[in-house]
């Protein structure tokens, strides 16, 4: 019977070294890996059984990115992190929607090897479904936008200015599908290139509707709360191999398309304080 091929993970050199070795005595054939970008290697190389991954590492990722990345090349493995926190209640449910179980260090070893064999046994959970950013929002848009709204209902500076539903959401629809755009362009941070013509319109539009400057960003403050409230509730499905650098695009579109819309604004200001 061919041994089952299990992929260690772990940045100390002495934790990895004795799980390896503890492994190996127990029948495992083993693969050892010092970092994330180590571990990618090897996923991408060969086909494993078991991965068995620190979840705390220094450097770009960490023991989620191995998961996910397992996950995309070999979804029958059994995933399985180690972490040095026994209290993760905040992030465990969400966690364990994309690894098969979580085992706490440090760990007997007869306790280490029945947790792997039992896993093993019952193979990895049911199948999940897991999306991109993107895709999230382009399914929850609608209900991205009624959340946006009740939540700019609540504030009177915003609510002076008298408005129908359909005026006052009119630029998020186009603005939910630049979202998606940028985020599947994978530009690096801080790109800029992508113009929104309804964002500049949306600058004029608030200009001739009332708005201050403030209420403009304090609407695109609101936005921003929503998308991540929206992304929050949908943690089960996220990749979250991509989750950080995802967050910060969506804050840096965001941004970018206030600024946009701003200076339409203020030239629209400019224009009306010219003589008639």
């Amino acid at each position: 019977m061919a041994l089952a091929k299990v992929l260690v993970v772990d940045d100390d050199q002495a934790i990895r070294m004795s799980l390896c070795a503890i492994l190996e005595k127990n029948g495992f054939e083993v693969t050892c890996a010092g970092d994330v970008s180590e571990a990618l290697k090897f996923i991408s190389l060969h086909k494993y059984d078991v991965l068995l991954s620190d979840l705390h590492m220094p450097g770009p990722g960490d023991g989620l990115t191995v998961v996910s990345a397992m996950r995309h090349a070999n979804p029958e493995a059994v995933t399985m992190l180690l972490s040095s926190f026994p209290e993760m209640s905040a992030a465990a449910n969400a966690i364990l929607m994309q690894t098969d179980e979580i085992l706490v260090k440090p760990m007997k070893v007869p306790d280490l090897i029945d947790a792997i064999k039992q896993r093993l046994a019952k193979g990895p959970l049911h199948k999940r479904k897991v999306e991109t950013l993107a895709a999230i929002l382009e399914r929850t848009t609608e209900d991205g936008i009624a959340d946006w709204y009740e939540e700019v209902e609540k504030e009177e500076t915003l609510m002076a200015v008298p408005l129908s539903r359909a005026a006052r959401c009119k630029h998020l629809p186009q603005l939910f599908r630049d979202l998606g755009r940028r985020l599947l362009a994978l530009h690096p941070l801080g790109t800029r290139e992508l113009k929104s013509e309804a964002a500049s319109n949306h600058g004029f539009d608030r200009r001739r509707q009332g708005y201050t400057a403030a209420m403009m960003v304090e609407e695109s403050r609101i936005l921003q709360v929503t998308i991540f409230h929206t992304l929050q509730k949908n943690l089960g499905t996220i990749d979250f191999s991509v989750l950080l650098l995802g967050v910060m695009t969506i804050a840096d579109e965001v941004d970018s398309q206030l600024s946009q819309a701003m200076k339409s604004y203020i030239a629209e200001s400019v224009q009306d304080a010219l003589p008639a």
